[in-house]
C-alpha cells in the first residue's frame, strides 16, 4: 500500500475549483435574490432617468432665467447642456460604482 502521491492530481484539483466556484456563485445568488431581466431593465432606466432630470430642470431653470432676465446670451441652451453634462456624469459614476461593486463580489 505504498503511494507516493502526497497531492491530488491536477484534474483533481481543478475540478475541486469550478465545484467550489459554482457553490459559491450558488450561494451569491441564494442571498442576493435571482435579478432577472426586469431587474436589468430597471437599472437601465434608472440610467436614463439620471440624466433626463437634470437636464431637463437646466432647461426650464434657463427658459425660466431668459423670460425674467433678457440677455444677448441664451441661459436655455447653457443650462440646458450643463444640465445634460451632470447627468451624464452622473449616470457615469453610478455605472462605475456599480461595476466595481460586481467585480469585488465576483472576487468574493
Amino acid at each position: 500500500m505504498d503511494d507516493n502521491r502526497k497531492y491530488p492530481p491536477v484534474a483533481d484539483a481543478n475540478f475541486a475549483k469550478k465545484v467550489g466556484a459554482q457553490a459559491s456563485r450558488k450561494i451569491k445568488t441564494l442571498e442576493n435574490g435571482n435579478r432577472s431581466v426586469w431587474f436589468g431593465l430597471g437599472m437601465s432606466g434608472l440610467v436614463g432617468w439620471s440624466v433626463a432630470v437634470p437636464t431637463v430642470v437646466g432647461g426650464l431653470a434657463g427658459f425660466w432665467w431668459d423670460r425674467h432676465h433678457p440677455s444677448s446670451h441664451s441661459w436655455t441652451l447653457a443650462l440646458l447642456a450643463a444640465g445634460l453634462f451632470i447627468g451624464c456624469w452622473n449616470a457615469w459614476h453610478w455605472v462605475v460604482r456599480e461595476d466595481q461593486a460586481m467585480h469585488d463580489d465576483s472576487e468574493d
